[in-house]
This record gives C-alpha cells, sequence and structure tokens, in this order.
C-alpha cells in the first residue's frame, strides 16, 4: 500500500507544446541567420546600454542567451515549470490526512491513477505553452535546472520577433534590439541582483505551503465558481487562490510589476538614442495588442495575461515616479534586498515607498 502522489508527465507536455505550437512564419533563407545572428548581438549590445542608463553591471557570461524556435521554448519553459511546481506537487502529495493516516490504494491502482493523472495534467500544461509558444518575443527564465544554466538563461523565440516585425511593419533590425532591450534588462535584473530568484523561488514554496492537500482541488473550484457568479472579471489565479494564498501573489505581484516596469522604463529610455523608428514601434506594438481578437483576449484574461500587461504600466510608472524624484542612483536602493522590494500597494504609491526605504 502507498498513497497516490500526484505528477506531471513533462516529456508529454514538451511533445504535446511543440506539436501544438503554431507553424513557423515563412521566413526567406538568406534572412534566417541574419535574424539568428542579429539577436546575439543585439542581446550583448544591450548589455552595456543598459549598464550606462541603469548603473547595473552585470557580467555578460553570467547566463547564456539562446535564440530558440517555438518547440525550443516549449521544451526550456517544461524544464523550468518541473523545478517551479515541485513544492506544489509535493504539498499535493502529502495526501488526505484521515484518523488512521494517508488514504491509500492497492499499488496496481496507485500506479494505474497515477499515470493518467501525470497525462492529463501534461496534457494540460502542454496545451498551455503551445498556446504561448506563439506569443513570446523573449524571455529571462531564472528558474531553469542549475545543471543547465545555473545564472538562468535568456530566450530570444526568433519566429515570433520576426513574424510581428511584419506584422507591423517595423524595420527588422530596430525591432530586434527593441525586443533585446527589455529582455536583456530582465537579464541584468537577474544576475546583478543574485538573491532575487531565489526570493521569488522562496515565494513559491510558500504559497505551495498554504495548500490544504485535502480539499485544495475542490475548495479552489468552489471559490472560482462563485467569482464567477458574482461576475468576477479576474485571471484563474486570483479566482482560485484563498485569502492567505492572495498575499503571497500580491507580493510577487509587487516583484513582478517593478522587473517589468524598469524594462519598460530602460527601453524608453535607451530606445530613443539608438533606435530611429522607435516611437514607431512602440505604436504599432500597442494597435495590435489593442486588436487582438475576442477569443485570445478572453483566453489571456483568464491565465492572467492582461494582469502581465498591467505590471507593464504600473510598474513602468512606479520607477518613472520614483527617479524623477531621487534619481537613478537612489532608485537602485530597490535591489538592496527583499525587505527594500516594493509592495503591491506601494507600487500604486511610489512616494510611499520612498518614505520607507530612503527615509
Amino acid at each position: 500500500m502507498s498513497s497516490v502522489r500526484p505528477s506531471v508527465d513533462w516529456d508529454l507536455a514538451a511533445r504535446l507544446g511543440a506539436r501544438l505550437a503554431p507553424p513557423p512564419p515563412r521566413i526567406p533563407a538568406d534572412e534566417v541567420a541574419a535574424l539568428v545572428e542579429g539577436l546575439r548581438a543585439d542581446a550583448i549590445r544591450s548589455t552595456g546600454l543598459v549598464r550606462d542608463f541603469t548603473g547595473l553591471d552585470a557580467r555578460e557570461d553570467a547566463a547564456p542567451v539562446l535564440v530558440v524556435d517555438r518547440p525550443r521554448w516549449v521544451e526550456a519553459n517544461t524544464q523550468s515549470f518541473a523545478a517551479l511546481l515541485q513544492p506544489f506537487l509535493d504539498r499535493l502529495g502529502e495526501g488526505k490526512e484521515g484518523d488512521d493516516g494517508p488514504i491509500t490504494l492497492p499499488e496496481p491502482v496507485r500506479r494505474a491513477g497515477a499515470a493518467v493523472g501525470a497525462r492529463v495534467t501534461g496534457t494540460e500544461v502542454g496545451t498551455l505553452l503551445g498556446f504561448l509558444s506563439g506569443k513570446v518575443l523573449g524571455q529571462f527564465d531564472p528558474f531553469a535546472p542549475t545543471d543547465v544554466a545555473p545564472d538562468g538563461r535568456l530566450l530570444l523565440v526568433a519566429p515570433n520577433v520576426w513574424q510581428v516585425a511584419e506584422q507591423i511593419g517595423a524595420r527588422k533590425d530596430d525591432f530586434r534590439l527593441w525586443v533585446c532591450l527589455h529582455e536583456e534588462t530582465h537579464r541584468v535584473q537577474f544576475t546583478t541582483v543574485p538573491w532575487l530568484a531565489d526570493h521569488l523561488r522562496a515565494q513559491v514554496q510558500q504559497l505551495a505551503g498554504t495548500l490544504d492537500p485535502s480539499s485544495a482541488l475542490e475548495d479552489a473550484l468552489t471559490r472560482a465558481v462563485e467569482a464567477v457568479r458574482a461576475g468576477g472579471r479576474g485571471s484563474l489565479v486570483e479566482m482560485l487562490s484563498t485569502p492567505e494564498q492572495r498575499e503571497v501573489i500580491d507580493r510577487v505581484t509587487g516583484v513582478m510589476s517593478l522587473l517589468e516596469g524598469h524594462a519598460d522604463v530602460v527601453m524608453d529610455g535607451v530606445g530613443p538614442t539608438v533606435i530611429p523608428t522607435v516611437r514607431r514601434i512602440r505604436a504599432s506594438f500597442e494597435r495590435r495588442r489593442d486588436g487582438i481578437g475576442f477569443l485570445d483576449r478572453t483566453v489571456r484574461r483568464l491565465l492572467g495575461l492582461d494582469a502581465k500587461m498591467a505590471q507593464y504600466r504600473d510598474g513602468a510608472a512606479f520607477v518613472r515616479a520614483v527617479v524623477d524624484r531621487v534619481g537613478m542612483d537612489e532608485f537602485n536602493a530597490v535591489w538592496s534586498s527583499p525587505h527594500t522590494l516594493p509592495s503591491r500597494s506601494e507600487i500604486a504609491d511610489p512616494h510611499a515607498w520612498v518614505d520607507r526605504v530612503l527615509g
């Protein structure tokens, strides 16, 4: 006898996600090599541009820059998801406790149930990653397996960068650098602030610790149904979370708003000096984002991607307000420790952060 432990078939998730990824755009053969080499060169160039603007000095070799296609992006994210979600799987695997201890099943039944459950969750993760693989231009991955990339890795999704540049009519070299400025800022943030990734992992551990393995799924679904009936318009994460869990989510939201907003400020601050068409790119990119279809917009909202867009706006407003008041050098106190990171409420009230951290 042994208890049922939840798991995810990560290999299935990677295979399915790659299969469900949108077909790549037809890039002219003579542009493929230039696209790949251009992205690598622009990422390296961006390191110095970010340093000069922010004062954050990261080693160029601290985390690899990988130019990938959609299936490779899916594979990389299944690796990182496997590491990041393990605390949740461990917590849920503690089983339902009764007076006589954990509920147990005969070994053949347990194995069959575990295999089916792993394939179901692997299918769900693969479907999600397949959808996202056509949307992501670039991503700094701080949660890569340590034996693969101990300092994290920067992923630049070449077909998506090329395709969006085509869709908005942007100059390819200008758009490449524009994307790299934002994503390289994230690489600089995590490699210059070595405790940042560990801090986010700790939040994940704490969030996992709030789960009640005996009723996590049932309670979450009940809250989601109640939220929908009440006209809730939040993401699935917000609908499924308890008040205790939302406290942790709020802390993570504050950090992510800072990171995304800081990268946007860098992109907008540096862009006009090195990208001649940056204003046109920004305007076209925003129009494209606003013009997505109803189904795509609904999926984005449920997955919390609309919230991510808000993080860009709110975080950028926070960074600009603080820098305007105290300057970039003083703003960089934000990277001193987990205690100097802004809360979600301070993102909306930058002066409260200045008063608390800088006195």
